[in-house]
């Protein structure tokens, strides 16, 4: 059996360009998995093998690899930064126990950190914080600690202080040792000095000193007493208090360097191995049942338990699919029967496979706490559980957001259709914010997906990977319809021809529902008018209707349908009767409820440079957005806003031609608000003619 303790199941998350991959790199280098370090921007990186991501210099999908530090083992999830592909820092979150949080030393908190903490907070994983690229110009480490603290209302703990900053950033200061670490040669980061702290940073070293210790004792209550009384504890005992906080999600232990230039990582991962837990020290998943109730009980990390594990991501690559696998009770061997609790199948490991990027190791067996992949599931997809077929449990599944935008593709030849179709299956299992559907009206096929670049990858992929040439069509935004009225009504459904006659009469009242609800339902009816075995039947109808708003088509939302009284006859009522009134009702009444568009609003962050700010302001004013905040930093201005999705199509050629090049963006979906009247009645039109056009 393996020592769970010496296991760190870690994730590396920030936001675009902070250095992720690159810190991935060089923790792979030190700990002698790679000899060669490969560099992002020469499209080198290991954990960067899709060509797209080796063109463009960006992650895309999250990448597994393992290594040993220090007798620990590690296995290691790097993720993307781009908010486009969000839902892999999300998944990869969930099946971690630990993370690091990595912050650009001039960049500070970026958008993609702050949506990357929240799912990291939400998930509850502990994490350490390394803020890099201190030799940027710009750089201020005691800044980024400022807006940890502030935009993200987080405790660090701040464990080292750079030494020097930009170009004579040479090392840092271990502040519970008071050693300094100096670097001599940027490409070799085992080229360092452990030596005494520098004159000029005695006094800060002792006052940061003196912050940590504080914070850290307040973990042990006999510590904090002994610290008051003048006594400062050990080493050891801070550090104990130090990893019983981090793991409580109590405070983060932060650190520095610069990764492309080795510096800091040594520290980064002696901190990954002290502080952060390893799986039995995590609070255990909770189990439910085949119904998806929650049962009481939990899957305690431990080989002989019953098998309890989630698939978090499919790949397909030339050897067939991986479904990457977080085993969190029991043990999984090559051979063995697993009952996937989703589909309610059995399916068979064909083989295990431990994970380096692309190239992978097998395994006869893998047990709990590990993270492998899995060939020949051929049933199994992003969210689904495996487990003991003689003891089945669920554990909570993901919950994935609906895509924002969409565009219709058609193959460039006929040849290309039957390919596309297969092609887009295996696309859809890897990626669950990925959508494809028929337009009804057009027979087109739909691409759906987070934002223009997802898409723009997802027919990367398809040209590439699947041999599929494509056509795109204009990018379509997901409106929503809602009502804005309350009304009463009532609709009657009777048909006799020979035979058991159809009957069914309902009375009910549609009303706007609190924002963001859905669908509600609720029956006032007393006496049996309406008999309780037809209120299913009335519900599930009108949700069925839901998908097609009476306006333009499109969704509707936030609408409670109460029913009030009705009729029924002994004979000739039925479920199916009480459904056909319930959707002629729904034809009926929603176009006198006050139908009104919605429209998907986006979470805009802009960075621009001082002299452009104004521009990118007027732009965004003129694009219907609405400004929240400006906030200056060292290099420039961040600008928060609320805009339209329908206007922000195109956007960063924009910007960059505004910014002269400089300027960054990303955007995330925030809700969905009443179109402009105008607005409305263009898109209206749009569809109208979509279907005339038919």
């Amino acid at each position: 059996m393996k020592d769970l303790s010496v296991y760190r199941n870690i994730g590396i998350f920030a936001h675009v360009d902070a250095g992720k991959t690159t810190t991935t790199e060089r923790i792979l280098k030190l700990t002698g998995k790679i000899h060669k370090t490969g560099e992002v921007h020469d499209g080198e990186a290991t954990t960067d093998f899709m060509d797209q991501e080796q063109e463009r210099g960006i992650t895309i999908q999250s990448a597994a690899t393992s290594c040993e530090w220090d007798g620990h083992r590690m296995n290691i999830i790097d993720t993307p930064g781009h908010v486009d592909f969000t839902i892999e820092v999300y998944r990869s979150l969930k099946v971690l126990d630990g993370g690091v949080g990595v912050f650009c030393g001039s960049g500070g908190v970026e958008p993609q950190s702050e949506t990357n903490w929240r799912y990291a907070n939400e998930s509850k994983v502990a994490r350490i914080i390394f803020v890099n690229k201190l030799d940027r110009i710009g750089a201020d480490f005691y800044s980024v600690v400022k807006q940890i603290e502030d935009v993200l209302a987080a405790n660090p703990l701040v464990m080292v202080l750079p030494i020097g900053v930009e170009d004579n950033f040479v090392g840092i200061v271990d502040l519970l040792t008071r050693k300094a670490w100096v670097w001599s040669d940027p490409n070799d980061p085992s080229s360092y000095e452990i030596k005494d702290v520098p004159e000029d940073m005695q006094d800060k070293v002792e006052e940061w000193r003196e912050k940590l210790i504080e914070t850290a004792v307040e973990q042990d209550d006999d510590l904090l007493e002994q610290y008051l009384e003048g006594n400062e504890p050990s080493v050891d005992d801070i550090k104990k208090c130090v990893r019983k906080g981090t793991i409580a999600l109590d405070f983060f232990p932060t650190y520095c360097g610069s990764a492309f230039k080795n510096k800091g990582v040594q520290n980064v991962l002696n901190a990954v191995v002290d502080f952060l837990p390893n799986p039995t020290e995590v609070k255990p998943q909770p189990e439910m049942d085949i119904d998806g109730n929650e049962s009481g009980k939990v899957a305690t990390v431990d080989p002989e338990k019953p098998l309890r594990a989630l698939a978090f991501k499919i790949m397909d690559d030339r050897y067939g699919a991986l479904t990457f696998t977080r085993i969190y009770s029991g043990t999984l061997r090559k051979g063995d029967s697993v009952l996937n609790t989703f589909t309610g199948k059995t399916e068979r490991i064909g083989r295990i496979v431990e994970m380096h990027a692309d190239s992978r190791e097998e395994l006869e067996m893998a047990q709990a706490g590990d993270i492998v992949a899995l060939l020949g599931m051929k049933n199994t997809r992003t969210g689904h559980t495996l487990a003991d077929p003689k003891n089945p449990a669920t554990l909570e599944p993901m919950v994935f957001p609906d895509p924002v935008i969409s565009v219709a593709i058609s193959p460039k030849d006929k040849a290309g259709t039957e390919k596309m179709g297969v092609a887009l299956n295996k696309m859809v299992q890897e990626d669950p914010s990925f959508q494809v559907a028929t337009d009804e009206d057009s027979g087109e096929t739909l691409i759906k997906g987070m934002g223009e670049l997802h898409l723009d990858i997802k027919v990367d992929i398809l040209r590439r990977t699947h041999n599929v040439d494509v056509e795109m069509g204009k990018p379509q935004v997901a409106y929503r319809e809602t009502i804005t009225q309350m009304i009463e009504d009532s609709y009657t459904h009777k048909k006799q021809s020979g035979g058991s006659g159809q009957y069914g009469k309902i009375e009910y009242q549609i009303e706007p529902a609190e924002k963001n609800v859905g669908y509600e339902f609720e029956s006032q009816v007393t006496g049996g008018s309406v008999p309780r075995e037809y209120w299913g039947a009335i519900e599930k109808a009108f949700a069925s209707c839901m998908s097609e708003g009476t306006l333009a088509g499109y969704p509707l939302l936030d609408v409670k349908f109460t029913l009030l009284d009705g009729g029924f006859h002994a004979v000739d009522s039925s479920a199916l009767a009480f459904e056909i009134a319930t959707k002629a009702a729904y034809r009926q009444s929603i176009p006198k409820a006050g139908v009104q568009l919605l429209e998907p609003i986006m979470k805009v962050d802009v960075f621009t440079p001082d002299d452009n700010v104004g521009d990118v302001i007027g732009d965004l004013n003129r694009r219907r957005g609405m400004i929240k905040s400006q906030d200056a930093g060292a290099t420039g201005v961040r600008v928060k806003a609320d805009a339209p999705l329908a206007e922000m199509f195109g956007y960063i050629g924009h910007l960059r031609t505004l910014t002269s090049g400089r300027g960054q963006f990303s955007m995330e979906f925030s809700h969905y608000a009443p179109c402009p009247t105008n607005v409305a009645e263009e898109v209206i039109k749009e569809v109208q003619e979509r279907k005339a056009n038919k």
